[in-house]
């Protein structure tokens, strides 16, 4: 045994004797490792533990013995890099795969040790705080509680003019790193712990400066975005804080639209309150806030009104008022508008948007085409600049992302028998075409209510060479319509449709035609879009495929997910873009 081995040995048995050390696989085949304390019989519930910056499982041990009982299970990761997970240390692509990476691991755990993701709460120290919050916002997982010690929504960056600079390095720098300024002495007034901290080899203090950039974006959308939260949220902060800023805290929790929420915080306490002098007190808020929320009935259905009041019931009625006179934002609305009508007409994507709808089938295909088209070089200029939107930058990802679906499900699907597809929405349906071009023995139907998306997609099946792809009319929201498709589907495709209609009547009689037509055992894979950064500004000047204006009312990820599962399908796994924009989710039709 090496010298390098030999003391990761020795930290692992000192740091908690009775945990297992275990691995499971992320999304990109990476294996990550989790410590678990399971109890004697088999365990009802789970608790995971997400340490802080630089840190690792073995660091949570304490806080581990501290919940753990006869009936729950606590679960630890490594993130990558981090501990004994493999990584460059502090080093991730971006931080929506470390996001990924979370959710993967409640999936293991659910699956590996038999407790479901509802039966489960949460706990995230510093940045892995952020890191639940954001797993909790985007993929929307039905933990009975999360609690958030120390977030890190914003970390204070005390070098002048620090975040620009950061951001030009990235630029410059594909891959650059930068040491922690935090000592053991800022993090707790323990010199035990100090100490502990100061001689722990598995602690690294090099972190990405992608990863910090990707903390404060993130870290902004969900201070903008937390009344999409619903799950019982305990936020607990430091008194004396000298690493991140507790303003943010309070802002986050003050918009929660958590039925339970606490907000707790620590006179005194430094930033790691988990190791603090004190750390008894916070430690036993987690316990107590945990059973709390334990004894909470099990949030099935609290989101199936959401189209009738709530967070984004608000958001939508104030989207659909004009603007006060007085607004700035209406002179700069209306000049977008005047622009977007003249001079950028120039560009091909802006014109199909006029004529078609920019929420319309041909003007998502030219964005999925992404090839920059337009009447003079100056217009070739402007669409490039308008396919390059962060909206339209998170559709291709969904594209890639639903593609990715369709083959994974496609696999899990095939046993020598015929396959039957149906996009009840399709427009020309490019995504599902490149697929089916792969999969010869598989037959595709593609449906619109559009003949003109039917005909362009007719059209395309053409120039790509694929004959095993139908296309008829069909109404996506009719129940009698979708119990009519012949033969019956294995795959259903919802794409890009649901975020268009606010109304959750209209969706549910369209999901109970789908479950009806599915064969037992058939998948759905479905689209959301529960935020959007761009929002105000479409509803304020792009028209929809009807020639009015483009008003959306978001639903979040919970909202979407309890719609589905209300008709009976279970939630198999989830794919989201990097700007937490556009999801693709795969449910499976129950027995």
């Amino acid at each position: 045994m090496t010298a390098t081995a030999t003391m990761v040995s020795r930290v692992v048995q000192s740091a908690d004797d009775t945990a297992d050390l275990r691995s499971f696989v992320s999304h990109d085949g990476i294996e990550l490792k989790y410590r678990a304390w399971l109890p004697a019989q088999q365990a009802t519930r789970a608790i995971l533990l997400v340490h802080r910056g630089h840190e690792h499982s073995g660091r949570l041990a304490e806080l581990a013995e501290a919940l753990r009982d006869e009936r729950t299970a606590i679960f630890a990761w490594d993130a990558r890099g981090h501990g004994l997970s493999p990584g460059e240390r502090g080093w991730a692509a971006s931080f929506a795969d470390v996001v990924r990476d979370l959710d993967r691991f409640a999936r293991h755990v659910e699956r590996e040790h038999s407790v479901a993701i509802e039966d489960m709460a949460i706990v995230g120290h510093s940045v892995g705080a952020v890191t639940v919050a954001a797993w909790v916002h985007d993929y929307a997982p039905p933990v009975r509680a999360m609690v958030l010690v120390t977030p890190a929504f914003r970390v204070k960056l005390y070098v002048p003019l620090a975040l620009p600079s950061l951001r030009a390095l990235n630029l410059v720098k594909k891959k650059a790193f930068i040491k922690s300024y935090v000592r053991s002495k800022v993090l707790t007034h323990d010199p035990i712990e100090q100490k502990r901290y100061d001689d722990d080899p598995l602690i690294s203090k090099q972190i990405a400066v992608n990863i910090l950039i990707d903390l404060y974006d993130t870290a902004t959308r969900l201070i903008d975005d937390a009344g999409a939260i619903v799950t019982p949220t305990l936020v607990q902060s430091a008194g004396s804080d000298w690493v991140v800023k507790t303003d943010a805290q309070q802002r986050f929790f003050a918009r929660l639209s958590s039925p339970l929420k606490e907000h707790r915080s620590y006179p005194g306490f430094y930033h790691a309150l988990l190791h603090e002098k004190d750390r008894a007190k916070p430690i036993e808020d987690i316990r107590v806030f945990i059973e709390r929320a334990f004894e909470q009935p099990t949030d099935r259905s609290s989101q199936l009104r959401a189209d009738q009041s709530g967070y984004t019931f608000d958001e939508y009625e104030r989207l659909k008022r004009p603007l006060s006179a007085l607004r700035p934002a209406k002179v700069s609305f209306a000049i977008q508008r005047v622009a977007m009508k003249t001079l950028l007409r120039l560009s091909k994507g802006v014109r199909i948007g006029w004529r078609h709808g920019f929420d319309s089938g041909q003007s998502l295909d030219h964005v999925y085409l992404n090839r920059a088209e337009g009447i003079t070089p100056l217009g070739k200029l402007i669409d490039r600049s308008y396919l390059n939107a962060i909206g339209w930058r998170g559709i291709r990802q969904r594209k890639i992302n639903l593609q990715s679906a369709l083959r994974e499900t496609i696999g899990a699907l095939e046993n020598g028998s015929p396959m039957h597809i149906v996009d009840i929405a399709a427009g020309p349906g490019r995504y599902l075409l490149e697929v089916l071009r792969e999969h010869p023995c598989a037959t595709a139907t593609l449906r619109d209510c559009s003949e003109s998306g039917l005909s362009a997609g007719r059209m395309l099946a053409k120039a790509l060479g694929v004959t095993n792809a139908t296309y008829e009319v069909g109404d996506a929201f009719s129940f009698d319509s979708l119990t009519a498709m012949k033969p019956s589907p294995d795959i259903v495709i919802l794409s890009g449709l649901y975020e268009l209609f606010p109304d959750n009547a209209l969706v549910l009689e369209s999901l109970r035609g789908i479950a009806a037509a599915l064969k037992p055992g058939g998948r759905l894979i479905y689209t959301g879009q529960p935020w959007h950064p761009q929002v105000e500004m479409i509803a304020r000047v792009l028209p929809n495929r009807d020639g009015k204006p483009w008003i959306m009312r978001r639903r979040t990820q919970r909202e979407l997910d309890q719609l589905v599962q209300s008709v009976g399908f279970k939630k198999l796994d989830m794919k989201t873009d990097n700007f937490g924009i556009f999801t693709v989710s795969t449910a499976v039709k129950a027995a």
